[in-house]
């Protein structure tokens, strides 16, 4: 499907998951199209924020960075407020001026990890991305060129590392395919969640997308 209102209408009739906010997590491995799906999402919901995990990582913390996004994310939309994070300059390396995020009814967060343990129980629905890890690895070389490669070399390691540990794909409400005419979903069953999964509002409704 490439026209996402019928998913974005679902999404807008899940109960909140974290204070007022529907949050929506976008997963899957590095190059494997969440940024070009969250943003296309993110239109069909009429310009909904979008929070990139790349502006909550950085070089030293690839993927530590869950107490950051908790105390300056989760935390104030739990209480309805506005969230100020200070995104990551990976250039620079170092954290740069805080950003607004407000507490819409739907934000959408995309990144390697988006749907990890700590982040699920405040998750109204979670996407993954169903591109394999080589594919999606060698797309994303191909997009930051050479000068990068070296930074890959320990990404992919990083990654996987993740992944054995903390997986997300099985959690997912829908895998997304990118299709020849736009993207193909397929809901995933609930019983293919593990038995350790946190219960949260999004398991006593989940949309077939």
């Amino acid at each position: 499907m490439d026209d996402l209102t019928a998913v974005a209408a679902r999404l807008r009739a899940l109960p909140p998951s974290c204070g007022p906010v529907r949050l929506i997590a976008v997963d899957g491995h590095a190059g494997s199209g969440k940024s070009t799906f969250a943003a296309r999402l993110a239109a069909a919901l009429g310009g909904a924020p979008v929070l990139r995990l790349d502006d909550v990582a950085s070089h030293e913390e690839l993927f530590a960075w869950v107490p950051r996004l908790t105390a300056q994310v989760i935390e104030p939309f739990t209480r309805g407020a506005t969230a100020r994070y200070t995104p990551y300059d990976w250039t620079l390396r170092r954290f740069t001026a805080p950003r607004a995020l407000p507490a819409a009814p739907v934000v959408l967060v995309e990144g390697v990890g988006a749907g990890r343990r700590a982040l699920r129980p405040y998750l109204a629905g979670l996407f993954w991305m169903e591109r394999g890890a080589e594919e999606s690895w060698e797309r994303g070389r191909r997009r930051d060129g050479e000068a990068q490669s070296a930074f890959w070399d320990g990404w992919t390691v990083a990654e996987t590392r993740h992944f054995t540990t903390d997986p997300s794909r099985p959690f997912s409400d829908a895998l997304v395919r990118e299709g020849q005419e736009g993207y193909v979903m397929s809901p995933m069953p609930h019983a293919t969640a593990r038995q350790d999964q946190t219960i949260t509002h999004r398991d006593h409704l989940r949309p077939p997308y």
